[in-house]
This record gives C-alpha cells, sequence and structure tokens, in this order.
C-alpha cells in the first residue's frame, strides 16, 4: 500500500507523470526545492551556541523509470544545508549533506481484486505513516513529529537496504520488509554491525477517506560505535528492538485529520532498557484554493529523557499550482533539563519542478 500511495502522490502533484504511468515505457524526473529562514533560540544553545536566525535549503530529487507495464526503477535523493531541520539547530558546524532516501527496483501487478508489489533496494522503512508526507510540498507544518529524524530517533528518515512487498484487496491493505538494519539505527550496506529486521504493518479502509492501521517493527538495532553501546555490553545481535504503532487518517471536503501512536523499547543489559512512547495528531483545513492553515501537536515520554510536548501550527499560500509558502510557530516544552522551552518561527518557501517523457 506505501508504495501505490507513493504512485498516487506522483500522479496528483504531477499530472505529466500519468503520460509515463499510461505509455509502454518512460522517465520521470521531479524535484521538489525548498528555502528556509528561522529565527529560534535553539540556534543559540550549546554546543552551537550561535546567532537566533538561520538560513537553509533543501532539494529532493525523484527520479522515475519504467521499463515496461510491471517493472520500474524510483528513487529519492535529498541535498540540504546544514542546519536545515530543527533538530539540527543546536548541532555545531556548517555544511551540505546529501542522503539517498530510496533507490528500487519494482515489479507490480494490478487486477480487479487488488494489486502487488515487490521492491528491492534502499527502503523507508515500512514501519509508521509519517514518511509517505515526508517531501516539504506533502508536510503542512515545516517540522517533523519527534519520534521522526535522524539523531537517535527511533525512526530514522534514513533508507535501509532491503526487500519489501505491498499489497491490497478489497478494503485491506498491507507490506511486510525485510531489511539489513533497524529503522532506528539505519546501517550502511558497507558498514560492520548489520543485524536482519523484519518490519510491516496493514490497514483497513473503513469509508472512503476514513483508514486505520497498524505497525510494527522488530530486529538488533545496536552497533558497536553506538553512543549508548557501553564497553562490556552484550552482542548486539542478541539485544533485539521492538516497535507498535496505530496509524489513523480522515479526509472530507476541506478537512483533513492523521495520528500516530507508537511505543519503542530498546534492550541493554549493563543500563535499564529504553522505553519511549511518542503520538501526534494533525489537523488541516482548506480556507480557499490559495489558503490553508494546520496544526500539529506531539508528544515522547521516555524513561531515560522525560517528557517532551510540542505545540506547532502553520499557514500555508499558494502563489499557483507549483509554489507554496508556509509561516510556522513552534514550541516545545521540556519537562526536565537546562532548557525547558524552545521556541521556533520559521519561513518555507517550497517550489516544485517536473519533467517526464514517455514512449509507446
Amino acid at each position: 500500500m506505501k508504495a501505490l500511495l507513493i504512485w498516487l502522490l506522483f500522479a496528483v502533484l504531477c499530472p505529466g507523470y500519468l503520460l509515463a504511468q499510461e505509455a509502454a515505457s518512460g522517465l520521470d524526473l521531479r524535484e521538489t526545492l525548498s528555502g528556509q529562514f528561522a529565527a529560534s533560540n535553539v540556534f543559540t544553545e550549546a554546543p552551537r551556541s550561535g546567532a537566533p536566525v538561520g538560513v537553509g535549503f533543501r532539494s529532493v530529487t525523484y527520479p522515475a523509470w519504467k521499463f515496461s507495464d510491471h517493472w520500474t526503477l524510483t528513487g529519492a535523493w535529498q541535498l540540504n544545508s546544514r542546519p536545515y531541520f530543527n533538530e539540527d539547530f543546536s548541532n555545531p558546524g556548517n555544511g551540505v549533506n546529501g542522503n539517498i532516501l530510496q533507490a528500487s527496483l519494482n515489479y507490480s501487478r494490478i487486477s480487479d481484486k487488488g494489486s502487488m508489489m515487490i521492491r528491492a533496494g534502499q527502503l523507508s522503512t515500512a514501519f509508521g505513516s509519517f514518511l509517505l508526507r515526508y517531501d516539504d510540498a506533502d508536510n503542512p507544518v515545516v517540522d517533523l513529529p519527534m519520534e521522526y529524524g535522524y539523531y537517535y530517533a527511533p525512526v530514522s528518515n534514513l533508507s535501509i537496504a532491503g526487500v519489501q512487498i505491498d499489497g491490497t484487496r478489497g478494503k485491506w491493505d498491507g507490506r511486510v520488509q525485510f531489511a539489513n538494519s533497524s529503522p532506528a539505527n539505519p546501517r550502511s550496506l558497507f558498514e560492520h554491525d548489520q543485524y536482519g529486521n523484519w518490519a510491516g504493518g496493514a490497514g483497513y479502509t473503513i469509508r472512503q477517506g476514513l483508514r486505520v492501521g497498524v505497525s510494527g517493527y522488530r530486529g538488533p538495532y545496536l552497533d558497536r560505535q553506538y553512543q549508548y553501546f557501553m564497553p562490556g555490553e552484550a552482542n548486539p545481535s542478541t539485544l533485539p528492538a521492538h516497535a507498535l504503532g496505530l496509524d489513523a487518517s480522515w479526509s472530507r471536503g476541506h478537512w483533513t485529520v492523521l495520528g500516530e501512536l507508537q511505543k519503542f523499547v530498546m534492550p541493554y543489559t549493563l543500563i535499564p532498557i529504553f522505553r519511549e512512547q511518542a503520538g501526534y495528531a494533525e489537523l488541516k483545513r482548506v480556507l480557499n484554493p490559495r489558503w490553508y492553515v494546520a496544526g500539529r501537536i506531539g508528544y515522547t515520554s521516555a524513561n531515560a529523557s522525560g517528557k517532551v510536548q510540542s505545540y506547532e501550527g502553520a499557514a500555508g499560500f499558494r502563489p499557483n499550482r507549483l509554489q507554496l509558502i508556509k509561516i510556522d510557530c513552534e514550541l516545545q516544552h521540556y519537562g526536565a533539563g537546562p532548557y525547558f522551552n524552545e521556541n521556533t518561527l520559521a519561513i518555507q518557501f517550497v517550489t516544485s519542478l517536473h519533467l517526464g517523457i514517455a514512449r509507446n
């Protein structure tokens, strides 16, 4: 279902992409470019301890090459300045990062009864639902839910090497993924401490616009260079992490509501087992073809780091169908630590580019 939703998203955002899909073969290239200004007290926190304002950019390139009715190559490559994402504001240094978010060979079949797709390569995790909306053009606010991220997040935005099967039948959809590492600690094929991990999920569409789903993952997550891997700790292969998530989405008219609840357990032997609960609810209201308002509230609660609450609101304006301007305010409140409140004001400009070449 995840892959099929991505294809549907391409079609909605890029009408030219339909030409390549209907043709026997074709090449499609989509690009999302973002520029961002942010004012935040997080910039002033250690170890960055810098000025309270910053600017950044991000680009995500989505190539797709269709060989036949059943075979395709798809990818997503990200280039961003550092800092750009909110979780990076307090980290020292400046620069540019490049990441492969997806790169896979896909085989699909569709019938009147359902559909099936097999993908192999670098994949986003099959756990959770937010990564379907990770693009700045799809995310109605600026920041990410707190359980998603790059630095020791329980659900990483980075890709993992593996194989995934997606399927639909009637109102049901499902996905199963086997990967070389955990969504909590993606490992390159050239790195040590790679251990097989399972992830997957299923969903049921109760009626048009209303869907509920469940997902989970299980497998070893530590590596010997991990920040919290202590000398004398057990072999990482004997410490499997597991997670369980619930998600729901509802859309009707001008309203869209989305949410997730998740629980993570990451075992150790030398220190207490890490346990975390997290969740968020997101609301979007389209005011007219050019304007919308959106908000997201979220929380995390961990036995090692305490509780964090997040409140974010944004207004979006579309000068045309390819461009989007967001004005966003976010407050994060920490139950413990030296910084109790982190406040961020961001202005983000997003533009989309598209090129499609189809052959019959």
